[in-house]
C-alpha cells in the first residue's frame, strides 16, 4: 500500500534494511502471511527477509516459536505477552536483526467482551528488547487483516529506522 509519500511501506522497508544491513523475520497469526507476502512482493527482498512463520495454532506458537505454555494458558494467544514471545521466538530462531509478530481476532466470530473482533497485538523484537502494542481495528475480516499487516510494516519501519548492524 502506498504510504502517501509515493512508495509502498514494504518497498521502503526493504530499501532501509538493505541500506543498513539488517535482516527481518515475521511471526503471523491472524494475518496469515500477509506481512511476509507484502515484503516478498518487493524485488530484492531476499537480501533482507529471512522468513516467516504462520502460527495459527497455539501448538505452533508453543513448539515452533517458543511461546511458553503458561503464557498461552494465563493470557491467551491474543495478548501482549504472546505477541512479545512470538516476536522474540522468530527473531532468535531465524537469527534476524528485527522481527514482528501479529496475533488477534480478525472475525467475524471468535470475539469476546474481553477480546473483541478487531483486537490485535503486535510484538517487535530486536537485540535491544521486545515491545508490544495493542490496536483495535474496525471493519470486516479482510479489513482487520489488511490494517494489521499495514501497522506491522509501520512498526518494522520504526524499528529499523533506529537500528544499525
Amino acid at each position: 500500500m502506498n504510504d502517501g509519500g509515493g512508495q509502498a511501506k514494504e518497498a521502503r522497508l526493504v530499501a532501509v534494511c538493505r541500506e543498513r544491513g539488517l535482516t527481518l523475520a515475521t511471526a503471523e497469526s491472524c494475518t496469515g502471511g500477509l506481512i511476509a507476502g507484502r515484503i516478498t512482493s518487493v524485488a530484492g527482498a531476499s537480501a533482507v527477509f529471512l522468513g516467516g512463520v504462520v502460527s495459527y495454532a497455539n501448538a505452533v506458537k508453543r513448539d515452533l516459536l517458543g511461546v511458553p505454555a503458561a503464557v498461552l494458558e494465563r493470557a491467551g494467544a491474543v495478548s501482549a505477552e504472546c505477541a512479545e514471545a512470538m516476536a522474540e521466538g522468530v527473531r532468535t530462531r531465524m537469527r534476524a536483526d528485527v522481527a514482528v509478530s501479529v496475533t488477534g481476532v480478525a472475525g467475524p466470530d471468535g470475539g469476546t467482551p474481553q477480546k473483541p473482533v478487531g483486537l490485535v497485538y503486535f510484538g517487535v523484537a530486536t537485540a535491544g528488547g521486545v515491545l508490544a502494542e495493542r490496536c483495535r481495528f474496525d471493519g470486516d475480516r479482510e479489513a482487520v487483516r489488511a490494517q494489521a499487516a499495514d501497522r506491522a510494516l509501520e512498526l518494522l519501519l520504526e524499528a529499523t529506522g533506529t537500528l544499525r548492524r
